[in-house]
């Protein structure tokens, strides 16, 4: 039972950095790397539509920042024209449902923090030309257009360049990603939206007390934007020891009943492969944030393990219209009405 429906199902991954593996490599290898490492991988989870992060490591910042977010987004558009019979890069909902209907991953491009913008908020529109079509503005520091999480002691909420951003964003039909935003940025982002926003991976902070997660008000208040609240795998934003499955089912049963089925998603934030692949034995660390940076859930180290979750929730007596919608539906849902309808043009 649990097999049929995974297959049947669209499984979205709403947030997988792969793409900071893929642009390591050499330009001519892109693509041949991405079929052979990370095709595999999706196609075994059975995933539909993978989020395709750009994330900007510290070694970058500030001054080759855009450099390096310019060499990602072009790593993604050669990885997809190089694996065409198996994923698509899709610009609108319509060429996500093309896309699936097809047998073709859909692949979308977020970027994460944008420290390749800085307080440029006409580049919002230059990176949508290029084909992101989700943003978030903060990581764990402080930024140009608002504080990631970390900074939460210092109480603050978006820049005047932030509010320009969001505006602009929703002028571009680029979504909005509160996830590693600071408490008071989410806060004045929810103030602000006229569009749906979305977590693209953070669990509830109910459950687990760190600043990476969200608060039942937050995960409200993105609900009644619209939006989908996309589940954090990372094993220690969900439990302070226990590193279980059925702890991240509590996380999912939480935010469904605190925002409703139709609007929780996945967000599994599938780092181990992509770190070990790009940190020299030098650079290692061992804690992110407080918290083990080598703890994971059993099993789901990787995508291959994403029929594990529709498993568990199986097992905790979950209809099947609610494991298909969190498993996916909810998230193709979202980008259908805000990237486009079906018929669009790309």
């Amino acid at each position: 039972m649990m097999k049929d429906l995974h297959r049947r199902a669209v499984v979205a991954d709403a947030h997988n950095d792969l793409l900071c593996a893929v642009a390591t490599r050499p330009p001519e290898e892109w693509a041949s790397f991405f079929r052979t490492r990370w095709l595999p991988q999706l196609q075994a989870g059975g995933v539909d539509l993978q989020v395709l992060p750009v994330f900007i490591d510290d070694p970058y910042r500030p001054e080759g920042a855009l450099r390096r977010t310019l060499r990602m987004i072009e790593a993604a558009h050669r990885l997809a024209e190089g694996n065409a019979d198996a994923v698509a890069l899709c610009l609108t909902g319509g060429d996500v449902d093309r896309a699936i209907a097809g047998g073709r991953i859909a692949l979308v491009l977020a970027l994460e923090g944008m420290p390749g913008i800085g307080e440029d908020v006409e580049l919002l529109q230059t990176v949508h030309r290029l084909g992101v079509r989700i943003g978030s503005i903060a990581h764990f520091g402080r930024a140009a257009f608002g504080d990631g999480s970390g900074e939460d002691a210092a109480g603050s909420r978006l820049t005047r360049a932030g509010v320009r951003a969001v505006a602009e964003m929703e002028r571009l039909g680029m979504l909005f990603d509160v996830s590693h935003l600071g408490a008071g940025g989410v806060d004045h982002v929810l103030e602000l939206a006229t569009r749906p926003v979305m977590a693209t991976h953070s669990s509830a902070r109910a459950l687990r007390d760190h600043h990476r997660n969200l608060s039942d008000e937050q995960i409200r208040g993105i609900a009644a934007t619209g939006g989908v609240v996309c589940v954090n795998f990372f094993a220690p934003f969900l439990h302070e020891s226990e590193y279980t499955l059925d702890v991240l089912v509590d996380h999912l049963e939480h935010v469904a009943a605190v925002a409703g089925v139709d609007r929780v998603g996945l967000g599994p934030d599938f780092v181990r492969e992509v770190l070990d692949d790009t940190t020299p034995p030098c650079c290692v660390v061992d804690t992110v944030e407080g918290v083990p940076a080598n703890a994971y859930l059993p099993g789901l180290e990787g995508p291959e393990g994403l029929p594990l979750v529709t498993d568990a929730l199986l097992r905790r007596g979950w209809a099947e219209p609610d494991v298909l919608a969190v498993l996916g539906g909810n998230l193709q849902r979202l980008l259908r009405v805000e990237l486009g309808a079906p018929g669009d043009g790309a």
